[in-house]
């Protein structure tokens, strides 16, 4: 019955597509996030899915009237060099069949990342991509909070197998970097029902992160946390809230979640917590003798599985250079949203943008702490973070440049308006012509 149910929904959209490509994104979106055919049991689990969306949302932008111009920012002008450079990377891989196999699967994510923004033209279509994000995430959020609860916290709330968010860990990133996607939502909202309801499903999907029993997710909560009170408006409140919710969602975890946690501090004892020290060190090595790195899926040749840490990751199969492109795509993504947060307060019309921009920064920052544990470099949520950022910049720009007055003929000079009017006629056109462009 499921397999039936998202086989009919996932065709049932195609016509949809060709007629609107944003819907195209949406369900690119829903299908990559929630993997509702990864939940089935039969024919649809292996059903590509997501290419005949992507096919069918590339036919109808091209033969629809939406504009196809990229919109080229520092942020993706250095995505676009990250890509190249990984594709440079995997011709030179220590495994080149492994590298190819999974520069594909990079390769598509960050084509859709470019056609999303390309389609992220407007503030209502910004606003239903947060949407599908946090209801596709959310799901797993509300879930997996009533099973920890259900289950006093003793088994370990997992993510949909064969994903991304399949482990325990995986699913606590994504977890943390959902919760400030529902606060902006909530923000937004005025019916009173939906915020009491978004409200819930931030409590559950908080309380399912700690119960991944992720030591990752921890970390990244505690700075996420601080960082959330403070990007939040009425941080005195939510300060209170979260004195009265964490002790009582702790204090509900049983012994052997304390002890799991405890070797945070303990580290050396820990086996899985030296063999990340391990990677890491493998992992420099690597980036350290050879400039381009190892290429994907590099420390295989050393017979480790995943090098647990975003960073280290991208050095040692991209090399230095691949993990500068990487912070600097992170850096700049964080400065154009505090550019939109510094922008956007100073008009009322533009609140939205602002709180959205404080929310993305705080899921940019789970990311970044979380990550430090996981190998999810290629995560397509945090591309998907940068994409609603540049467009959120885009439109919140163009809004101000169209509150800006227009030069006023007074104020031009005398001697400019004597010299405009010994012009000749060719030369006034000339300069009529321009007029609308300066």
């Amino acid at each position: 019955m499921r397999d039936i149910f998202v086989t009919l929904v996932v065709f049932g959209s195609l016509p949809l597509i060709l007629w609107r490509p944003f819907y195209g994104i949406i369900m690119w979106t829903w299908l990559g996030y929630m993997n509702p055919h990864r939940m089935a049991w039969g024919f649809s689990t292996t059903m590509p899915f997501a290419m005949m969306v992507a096919i069918t949302t590339l036919v109808a932008l091209l033969v629809s009237k939406e504009s196809k111009k990229i919109p080229w920012t520092r942020e993706t002008v250095v995505l676009l060099l990250f890509v190249l450079w990984m594709c440079l990377t995997t011709a030179f891989a220590f495994n080149p069949a492994v590298a190819a196999e999974q520069l594909d699967k990079v390769l598509k994510i960050q084509f859709m990342t470019f056609v999303t923004l390309i389609l992220l033209t407007q503030r209502e279509r910004i606003h239903a991509i947060v949407w599908t994000v946090a209801l596709s995430l959310g799901f797993y959020g509300i879930k997996g909070g009533i099973f920890t609860l259900l289950t006093g916290g003793v088994f370990r709330v997992q993510g949909p197998p064969g994903t991304f968010i399949e482990g325990n860990n995986e699913l606590g990133l994504a977890l943390l970097m959902t919760i400030p996607l529902m606060r902006y939502l909530q923000l937004e909202e005025s019916r009173h029902w939906l915020k009491l309801g978004l409200t819930g499903a931030m409590v559950l999907t908080l309380i399912a992160a700690v119960g991944t029993q992720s030591r990752g997710a921890l970390v990244g909560l505690a700075v996420m946390g601080s960082m959330f009170i403070w990007k939040s408006p009425k941080r005195l409140t939510i300060m209170l809230l979260a004195a009265v919710a964490v002790p009582l969602v702790l204090g509900f975890m049983p012994e052997t979640w304390w002890e799991r946690m405890g070797t945070i501090s303990t580290y050396e004892e820990d086996a899985s917590a030296m063999g990340r020290i391990e990677a890491w060190t493998f992992a420099t090595q690597i980036a350290m003798s050879k400039f381009l790195g190892g290429g994907f899926e590099a420390l295989t040749v050393s017979g480790m599985r995943d090098v647990h840490s975003v960073y280290f990751e991208v050095l040692s199969e991209h090399g230095f250079f691949g993990l500068f492109l990487f912070l600097a795509l992170l850096a700049f993504t964080w400065l154009s949203a505090g550019w939109i947060i510094r922008n956007a307060k100073k008009h009322a019309e533009l609140r939205w943008a602002e709180s959205l921009a404080r929310m993305l920064q705080v899921s940019g920052l789970a990311y970044c702490v979380t990550g430090a544990f996981l190998g999810m470099a290629y995560f397509d949520f945090i591309y998907l973070l940068i994409a609603l950022t540049v467009a959120t910049r885009q439109l919140v720009a163009k809004h101000i440049a169209g509150l800006a007055p227009a030069p006023r003929r007074g104020l031009v000079p005398r001697a400019q308006q004597h010299s405009a009017g010994r012009a000749s006629p060719v030369g006034a056109g000339h300069a009529r012509d321009q007029a609308p462009s300066q």
